[in-house]
């Protein structure tokens, strides 16, 4: 691997502003842009993420390139996918200006995260991303089934997504991004991020969220598919029973509670008390009534 960069490759408070000048770029709401102008800030996170110098890391929203240098840092290869027009056409020039020596290992696919299907080079084993706000859940859950060999995640999100996607059953926030990530992986809290790191300051808070992903998958013999419909359902309507939620799912509450019985589960339960294992359970409970 080559040397370590210098420490002034990373984007600072002015520099950060300068480029969003020179290109034009005001950060919108729309795509739920916030830059991160603390360069100790995106080291932290890099930190936490446990970067390993072998890993390939994909982020997703690089946007004007605070994260993508501190990873480049730290990794063998980093690959960031951008949705906006301008961002991408930028952030090649800036690692090459920034980080010469690096450059040859970033790779940039403009696109939708969630439209991505496959990446360039070596396949990823981490993902790292400061997250738009409101794309969170569903890009990452989407990285994490399309890319399998992605082994560890850290990402950035709104403080009150954190707390759903790592709360564990029986929690006031447990819902349905807490189950579905926990298909893929186990999920923690991994920090706070206050909101003068970055520009323009937020309005809410952000925390880090540390997901590894499971060793051993959902032992069923249902599809992610028909697990995470139950999950649908059952969330659907918080403050009804598990009889009653499951009752269009299953065609008939008589039919959802023959399934709840059959797996082990009080049909007087609520969503929020079962474990992704007992949603795969019930998932198979109906499959096999259906046939």
């Amino acid at each position: 691997m080559s040397s370590s960069p210098p420490s002034d490759a990373l984007l600072g408070p002015a520099d950060i502003r300068e480029l969003a000048a020179v290109l034009g770029v005001r950060p919108t709401k729309q795509r739920g842009q916030n830059f991160v102008i603390d360069a100790n800030t995106v080291r932290r996170i890099v930190r936490t993420a446990g970067v390993r110098p072998d890993d390939v890391v994909v982020e997703v929203g690089p946007g004007l390139g605070s994260l993508t240098l501190a990873l480049l840092e730290a990794a063998d290869r980093v690959t960031a996918v951008e949705i906006d027009d301008v961002l991408a056409g930028a952030l090649p020039a800036t690692i090459t200006a920034r980080m010469p020596q690096r450059a040859e290992r970033f790779a940039l696919v403009h696109s939708d995260a969630m439209h991505v299907s496959g990446l360039p080079g070596p396949a990823p084993t981490a993902l790292v991303a400061n997250l738009p706000y409101n794309v969170a859940v569903p890009v990452l859950l989407h990285m994490l089934e399309t890319f399998p060999t992605i082994e560890r995640t850290l990402v950035m999100v709104q403080s009150e997504v954190a707390d759903r996607l790592a709360a564990g059953p029986g929690s006031k926030v447990y819902g349905v991004p807490s189950v579905k990530a926990n298909w893929y992986a186990d999920v923690k809290r991994a920090g706070a991020i206050g909101r003068n790191v970055f520009w323009p300051a937020p309005n809410v808070d952000s925390g880090l969220v540390s997901l590894v992903r499971r060793s051993e998958p959902v032992v069923t013999t249902a599809s992610r598919r028909e697990v995470f419909a139950v999950v649908d359902a059952a969330f659907a309507q918080r403050r009804k029973t598990l009889r009653a939620a499951l009752a269009g799912w299953a065609g008939s509450a008589a039919a959802a509670e023959t399934a709840l019985v059959a797996a082990g589960v009080s049909p007087q339960a609520r969503g929020e008390a079962l474990t992704v294992e007992e949603f795969a359970r019930i998932a198979e409970h109906r499959q096999k009534d259906s046939e």
